[in-house]
């Protein structure tokens, strides 16, 4: 077989971090939708364009550190020139071999544009539409790889590189000897401690020992049988709240894209670190419903109100059928409970919140999880004098926590809460 060399070209492509220009994209990826918070619900799809992909990668090279000064003094060229046609061409393909470079490597796929192929043959197939309302899909390949890179920053932002296991204060028969060997009980794992069992056998025995030739026969009998221990580490079962009504995008700024970012990285601890744990992802708004994990990057916000009851009490039954040694939900709202589901499944809603009834059918939901053995713990992106006093009776209820956070800071709380409220939590 014969080969062809040709001499290589440096390109602009080649010093680009792709991995670093996927994150940086986060934001365009985990859209919470409504890109006005005003605007129509309809048209939440506008930041799913390949002109919304082109502008946020420029945005990215030029502004967020993607490209270095040398690279952009080489794209840019000597204003002195005055060949700005040739520049904007060069940049307009870069940022096409990027789009490209993305879709070999799975970040994106576009997605089929039915309305503009109805269009086209409609039309007799002569109209393509506008290029720029071609749209795509972000795939589980980024989501996965943003859960990722969130939980690395999250994580670096803690002063902790990597997380292990659920340790407790608890002693159990394992593998690995941790602390003082035990007498073995039935149950126990048969770890032996040789040393510690034989040691045994010959206090026991003391003079009585039989031997010949210089050899002894030691007869270990049931009470001298040490086993070693090593540190308990529970498991646990999660399910991740999500409040997705119209407030979490209201108020000058988006709650909802930190809130998926999270819980992306969330579950990517858990499948990387903790793999004996579960986690599910339930959304709370008019009412409630649980998402695959697979789909937590893709949700939005909507027109909705906030159905608080209704979420607890689909997380409380996903719960009771999990066999885990601890059972929590970790909530995330900013609003009043302002929504509630009727026993002929209507929905009752009062849009100023707080209406006693909700709130006394959302207390009792809170007291059937405590029952249930049901941690709750609550992450408030709102400070509200009236919704702080109702989020410190749900912890009281339930003797979980309240943390009043911002966008933020909201990881940060959520990951340490996660890995280190278990060590106080079996003993």
């Amino acid at each position: 077989m014969k080969y062809r060399y040709s001499k290589y070209v440096p390109s602009l492509l080649d010093g680009i971090d792709l991995d670093e220009l996927v994150s940086k994209l986060s934001d365009l990826f985990l859209s919470s939708g409504f890109r006005s918070p005003w605007g129509d619900p309809a048209a939440d799809d506008e930041d799913r364009t390949m002109q919304a992909l082109h502008d946020a990668i420029l945005e990215a090279l030029f502004s967020g550190g993607v490209l270095s000064d040398d690279a952009v003094q080489q794209l840019l060229g000597d204003p002195a020139d005055g060949d700005q046609e040739a520049t904007r061409q060069q940049i307009e393909q870069l940022v096409q071999e990027i789009i490209d470079r993305m879709m070999e490597d799975g970040f994106i796929t576009a997605a089929p544009d039915l309305d503009r192929e109805q269009t086209r043959r409609e039309t007799g197939g002569g109209h393509d539409g506008e290029p720029g309302q071609v749209r795509f899909e972000v795939t589980d390949k980024s989501l996965d790889f943003l859960g990722y890179r969130a939980l690395r920053d999250l994580l670096g932002a803690m002063g902790r590189s990597s997380a292990g296991r659920h340790d407790t204060h608890s002693l159990s028969t394992g593998i690995e000897a941790a602390a003082a060997s035990k007498p073995y009980e039935f149950g126990d794992t048969l770890n032996l401690d040789a040393s510690g069992t034989i040691l045994n056998a010959v206090q026991r025995l003391g003079a009585g020992l039989r031997g010949s030739a210089g050899r002894f026969a030691i007869d270990v009998d049931y009470p001298d049988l040490m086993v070693a221990q090593s540190e308990y580490q529970s498991s646990c079962a999660t399910v991740i709240m999500l409040d997705c009504s119209h407030s979490m995008i209201l108020y000058g700024e988006d709650r909802f894209t930190p809130a998926k970012r999270v819980a992306l990285a969330l579950a990517h601890l858990i499948r990387v670190q903790y793999p004996g744990d579960s986690l599910h992802a339930v959304l709370f708004h008019d009412s409630a419903e649980e998402v695959p994990i697979a789909r937590l990057g893709r949700v939005r916000v909507g027109p909705y109100y906030t159905n608080t009851r209704e979420g607890l009490r689909l997380a409380r039954r996903i719960l009771e059928r999990q066999r885990h040694d601890m059972r929590q939900i970790i909530m995330i709202t900013d609003g009043k409970p302002s929504a509630l589901t009727r026993p002929d499944g209507r929905i009752y809603k009062n849009a100023f919140g707080l209406d006693p009834h909700i709130v006394a059918e959302t207390f009792a939901e809170v007291s059937a999880c405590q029952k249930a053995g049901i941690m709750i713990n609550t992450f408030m992106l709102a400070r509200d004098h009236d919704l702080v006093a109702f989020v410190r009776r749900v912890a009281a209820i339930c003797r979980g926590k309240a943390y009043f956070t911002t966008p933020f800071t909201l990881g940060r709380y959520v990951l340490m809460d996660y890995m280190d409220r278990k060590t106080r939590t079996i003993h």
